[in-house]
């Protein structure tokens, strides 16, 4: 899908200045070797007139301030993995990718933080901090290939969130150039701080919006001593989400909690060779962790809260290669859904942990009213479901019918107390549904925010907060 609304040529005066920033390759202006970079991972496309690509602080001050001087929008981006839409450069403009941008700056183990740059790949800086025994807590399934930099910006969590917290948890501070091309630097390196407001916080989730990240210093947390995983397989999506509120009602916090529910398991089957019983229409994927000594007892409080009439099967892996077994089924998931529906719709929505079998329930619904395959798995835990509507997006009645029911379920979700996006972001696909769930005055205090930050709206505009009328 092309959504491209502007495709001028750029100011030859901003190129010849641009190619003093960004020499060599560091500047692509080719439609050709353009057209990569309008993607993200939704289908939507629009081409950029320019691509640069920065190594430091200071190339990403110098294009932010030549953009400004120019009015040229400019798009921030990592590595392209966001669902939403948020990178797209829907003005055309430029692209400025921070993938080349990768130094670990500082580590204090010591301390429990490190500085690194955004474009670090995620795993990267796993590996680095492990052989200290630390880790940053956001783990997105997409960790082998996503940037820090984009975590920041979507405050994307993963599994362990449940336990550990999202980004705007696990994030000290921040180095950032401001829309209006303006360094500024937020929080601090110590575990407590409250000097002035939180822009930390602030700018973690904005989606480039506000500010491009230059740096970020990260809160580590150690590594539990022991982890034990189980797998819950029930008969049906109401006993399993009536377990995941059992869970997590009692005192041992788990450190993962994955939902997935029938069509899930049906689709696994057809796609891959991993035995499941034949009545199993919900599972549970449960990871415990902490002190070995204190393990067994936890396992025993979580196992006694997952067990209810509708629960087939409980098992507990007794090694490492039995735990990778039991995550196979969760692992299996992705790439059965992209042979079954490559065009597939996929949403991330999130509601209280107590309100997920009215989620599932109202789902179900939705299902038949509108006669489409909606397939739903996600971090339980958090009671943050991706639901996914399965159909040919290339067929206008089924779109249509797709569109009614996400229209549905965004109801549905604030009806439960919910919220529209848990860590996908919002980006384009869910700009226009943002106004249900915030109030005008809010959104009136919000525009005021871009305002002061990007005052001449060249930082990816258009994204996040509905369009004034």
């Amino acid at each position: 899908m092309n959504t491209s609304t502007e495709s001028t040529n750029l100011p030859e005066a901003f190129l010849r200045r641009l190619a003093e920033v960004f020499p060599g390759a560091a500047l692509l202006t080719d439609p050709v070797d353009c057209w990569t970079y309008g993607y993200d991972n939704s289908r939507r496309h629009a081409l950029p007139r320019a691509v640069l690509f920065a190594t430091s602080h200071d190339q990403v001050e110098a294009a932010i301030q030549l953009c400004n001087h120019f009015s040229i929008p400019l798009s921030a981006r990592g590595r392209g993995t966001g669902t939403t839409g948020a990178t797209v450069p829907l003005h055309g403009g430029v692209v400025l990718s921070l993938e080349r941008m990768t130094k670990i700056l500082e580590y204090s183990p010591e301390n429990r933080y490190i500085s690194v740059e955004p474009g670090l790949i995620n795993q990267c800086l796993q590996d680095k901090v492990r052989g200290n025994g630390l880790f940053w807590p956001p783990d997105p399934s997409s960790a082998a290939f996503c940037t820090i930099g984009g975590n920041l910006a979507y405050n994307s969590a993963g599994p362990r969130a449940v336990k550990y917290g999202t980004p705007r948890e696990n994030t000290l501070g921040l180095r950032a150039v401001t829309g209006a091309g303006q360094e500024i630097n937020t929080g601090v390196h110590t575990s407590k701080g409250v000097v002035g407001y939180d822009l930390t916080r602030l700018l973690l989730g904005s989606e480039g919006t506000l500010a491009v990240i230059t740096a970020a210093t990260l809160k580590l947390t150690p590594l539990a001593e022991a982890t034990a995983t189980l797998r819950a397989i029930y008969a049906s999506v109401e006993a399993a989400a009536a377990a995941v509120a059992a869970i997590m009602a009692q005192l041992a916090t788990p450190c993962a909690l994955e939902f997935i529910d029938g069509n899930a398991i049906a689709l696994i089957r057809n796609h891959s060779d991993i035995e499941l019983p034949v009545q199993a229409n919900a599972l549970l994927l449960i990871e415990v962790d902490g002190p070995r000594q204190c393990l067994q007892h936890a396992l025993q409080q979580i196992s006694k809260a997952a067990s209810n009439d509708g629960l087939l099967e409980i098992a507990a892996a007794q090694s490492e290669t039995e735990v990778q077994t039991l995550w196979q089924t969760r692992k299996a998931l992705a790439p059965a859904l992209r042979n079954a529906a490559a065009k597939r719709i996929n949403e991330d929505v999130v509601v209280p942990i107590t309100r997920l079998p009215a989620l599932l329930d109202g789902l179900s619904r939705l299902e038949k009213k509108y006669r489409l395959p909606v397939i739903n798995f996600g971090h339980a835990g958090n009671g943050n479901l991706h639901v996914n509507l399965l159909l040919d997006t290339d067929n206008p009645e089924q779109n249509s019918r797709a569109q009614h029911c996400l229209d549905d379920l965004f109801n549905l979700v604030l009806q439960l107390d919910g919220s529209l996006s848990g860590e996908h972001g919002i980006g384009l696909e869910k700009r226009d549904f943002v106004d249900r769930e915030i109030d005008r005055n809010s959104l009136d205090l919000m525009r005021g925010i871009k305002r002061q930050f990007d005052p001449n709206n060249i930082l990816n505009p258009e994204k996040m907060l509905p369009l004034e009328n």
